[in-house]
């Protein structure tokens, strides 16, 4: 059969027509020859361009491709200039082009691509512009074909034969047909082709494919098998048994998932941070969707663009990397994981690859997910320095970014920001709160814990302050270290901290947070729940925010505390309890989360600063602080993640244990100088219980304290805390 006996259409467009099964596969069947240029090389065009040629090589026919470098200016400057040689220039820049397969369906294909070149069926030049002594790069997008009757057809276009590209890109092939009105045309072109093919065109110098890069290629050839069924096994299922089909995978791309419906508020936060260009903030409280809110303003991003966008997405850990990992997937995208126990061990290469796959026009979106201290690297700075105009940069947990050490990485660059946070405002922190508000503008959106209470977005909670004292020897530390701290505080007049003053406040942030009486109330206070379920104790007064935090890293003294709580409630108490700390691994953590939502096996978790770290464990009933911080920020944070909503349950109930540092019938006893070391502990504890008593059901409860704090410390409620009143 020759081309005559098919019927071919004037033009092919992929909203209206299967170009791979209705052009390509029928006239390969009958071609003996195939020459195509397609723009620029990599191994994905490979892989595009083999999608039908199978039947061209079952009749013994021959593929003759010409493809031009990606030339960055600097490589154009550096082979102008001599610095570099051409072919030089050229070999590296196709080695860079050459990707890892992806999957089952790349690497057969890639396969089947080496044997090709290895049995002389497929040969590749490289052709570049060489004009006025200035090196450019060849853009022609062609294609021939030939069948044994000297019949051929031209076809050129956008040419980007990827059925993923069809399935969801608007792709269009014009064509022309050499034995009608087109002859002159397809000579024209056939013409053109052999001069290129024979470094024959003026000003278009051809090259012969780099040997190096050839054996890059070779490394990925699993066998020396032509398959020549894959073409039937991707696009004619009916002809082979369903379990031999690979089918080209599903192009991914950023989409709303059909079981998620935003909520007024989200779609109105949405649209205020498209009408401001794509930059702003969305200050919301903890369990108001947050990252379905980030992931839905993605897709309305990408769905504006529509172009290339690379989606860079910064969480502070680990943890939450794999949380938002499982949310980005079901938004349609693969992610790129990129951090030091990534399961991705390949992440560096994947992440590389795809910033070239967008610069070159391959690929038009991906998405990375990074820690704060990946993205910081200097590996990632430089393998997304090409690319920071086409990107999106997500943070989630923003307020991480105002320190000084990750705010250099605010890169101005990048023209599309949304930061993510509950707590945008860093505690005493003016000057990085100002960086924040800089580069990420505005906010679009502040939905408050009072709002998600009221919306009912989190649950109501029941809130029972319990006072607990220092002993005489824990007394006598605090105050000398109180005095320390407020001498550096007077000589400095509110200026930037000495790293001295700020360790001082760390240990007597510790002293706090282990105060050796709060395990014996909190022992007392769980006589009354020992049969209860579904209960958390919360330790240690350090936070992410803390000058020498390090994740899986706990303090001495909070290590001592959750070890002594365990031990009073597990073996004194004889309660099913277990330790949830950084320590154990993601799995460990889930089958424990998995135990806990059950509450049979499993009574009470004894945490350091899960509820610092974004954990979700939504089933917490009752919550056991035995150390806040003085941070209002991370406080209600940290309530926000204790009332999130779970199936039955109806309210929660917080025991937070207060620090009256004297007991109230002991103050007579101290000197005024005692007492007022201890004073601004005291206020900040009243205002903790004050904000958490706003909003609980029971405000009357922590009122009263309150009162009677104020009343005997001599502090005046209607004055405003100060964050730097040491």
């Amino acid at each position: 059969m020759s081309f005559r006996d098919i019927e071919i259409k004037t033009e092919y467009r992929s909203f209206r027509d299967d170009i791979v099964r209705d052009f390509y596969i029928p006239l390969l069947k009958h071609s003996c020859k195939y020459q195509r240029a397609v723009g620029f090389f990599s191994s994905t065009a490979l892989i595009e361009i083999s999608e039908g040629i199978c039947e061209l090589v079952k009749n013994g026919g021959s593929i003759e491709l010409i493809a031009s470098p990606k030339l960055s200016e600097e490589d154009i400057e550096a082979i102008e200039k001599g610095i570099k040689l051409r072919e030089e220039v050229i070999e590296d820049r196709i080695n860079t082009s050459i990707f890892e397969p992806k999957n089952e369906y790349e690497e057969e294909r890639l396969n089947l691509l080496v044997n090709l070149i290895a049995n002389n069926i497929l040969e590749i030049k490289i052709a570049v512009i060489d004009k006025d002594n200035s090196i450019g790069m060849f853009h022609e997008k062609l294609g021939l074909l030939y069948d044994n009757d000297g019949n051929v057809i031209a076809f050129s276009g956008s040419m980007n034969e990827s059925t993923m590209a069809f399935a969801h890109n608007y792709e269009s092939i014009d064509v022309f047909k050499s034995w009608e009105f087109d002859k002159l045309r397809v000579e024209s072109k056939i013409k053109a082709f052999e001069a290129i093919w024979e470094d024959e065109e003026p000003n278009i110098r051809t090259l012969d494919f780099p040997e190096a890069s050839r054996q890059k290629l070779f490394k990925y050839r699993k066998n020396d098998i032509i398959d020549l069924d894959l073409d039937k096994k991707a696009f004619c299922k009916e002809d082979i048994p369903e379990s031999s089909i690979i089918m080209p995978p599903k192009k991914l791309k950023p989409e709303l998932p059909s079981n998620i419906s935003l909520r007024d508020y989200q779609v109105e936060a949405i649209d205020e941070w498209q009408k401001r260009n794509f930059v702003g903030i969305f200050d919301m409280a903890t369990g108001t969707g947050k990252t379905i809110t980030g992931l839905s303003a993605v897709v309305r991003l990408y769905e504006s663009l529509k172009s290339g966008l690379a989606i860079f997405i910064v969480c502070p850990y680990q943890h939450l990397v794999n949380q938002w990992v499982e949310d980005i997937e079901n938004f349609g995208m693969k992610p790129i994981i990129c951090h030091s126990a990534s399961t991705q061990r390949n992440w560096k290469s994947r992440l590389s690859d795809a910033c070239l796959s967008l610069e070159l026009g391959i690929e038009d979106h991906f998405c990375a997910i990074f820690t704060n201290a990946t993205y910081a690297s200097s590996y990632v700075q430089d393998t997304i320095k090409p690319i920071l105009k086409k990107s999106l940069i997500l943070v989630d947990e923003a307020h991480n970014f105002g320190a000084e050490n990750l705010s250099k990485f605010l890169n101005k660059d990048i023209p599309y920001r949304l930061a993510l946070s509950a707590t945008i405002e860093r505690y005493g922190d003016e000057e990085g709160t100002e960086k924040l508000f800089n580069y990420f503008g505005d906010k679009c959106i502040e939905y408050t814990l009072e709002e998600a209470i009221r919306n009912d977005m989190l649950t109501r909670y029941y809130y029972y302050p319990i006072p607990v004292s220092f002993q005489e020897e824990e007394l006598s530390e605090y105050v000398e270290i109180s005095k320390k701290i407020a001498k550096t505080f007077a000589i400095n007049k509110k200026k930037k901290l000495s790293e001295h003053t700020k360790m001082l406040l760390i240990k007597r942030a510790r002293m706090v947070a282990a105060a050796s009486e709060k395990v014996s109330a909190l022992c007392n206070e769980m006589l009354n729940h020992k049969d209860d379920a579904h209960m958390l104790v919360y330790c240690g007064a350090t936070t992410m925010r803390d000058e020498g935090y390090m994740e899986g890293v706990a303090p001495e003294e909070e290590k001592r505390q959750i070890d002594l709580v365990a031990e009073k409630l597990g073996n004194e108490l004889g309660m099913k309890v277990a330790k949830f700390t950084s320590e154990e691994n993601a799995e460990e953590r889930e089958i424990l989360k998995k135990e806990f939502d059950e509450g049979e096996s499993l009574q009470v978790l004894i945490a350091i600063r899960c509820l610092d770290e974004g954990v979700n464990i939504p089933n917490i009933r009752k919550a056991f602080i035995l150390a806040s911080s003085t941070n209002p920020k991370e406080y209600i944070q940290r309530r926000g993640r204790v009332l999130r909503k779970a199936k039955g349950k109806e309210y929660a109930a917080i025991y937070d244990f207060i620090m009256v540092p004297i007991p109230l019938e002991d103050l007579v006893l101290y000197d005024d100088d005692v007492i007022k070391s201890t004073q601004s502990l005291v206020r900040k504890e009243i205002e903790r219980m004050k904000d958490f008593a706003n909003l609980a059901e029971n405000p009357s409860v922590a009122d009263d304290l309150i009162f009677q704090l104020a009343n005997s410390y001599n502090i005046d409620l209607t004055k405003e805390v100060d964050e730097f009143d040491y």
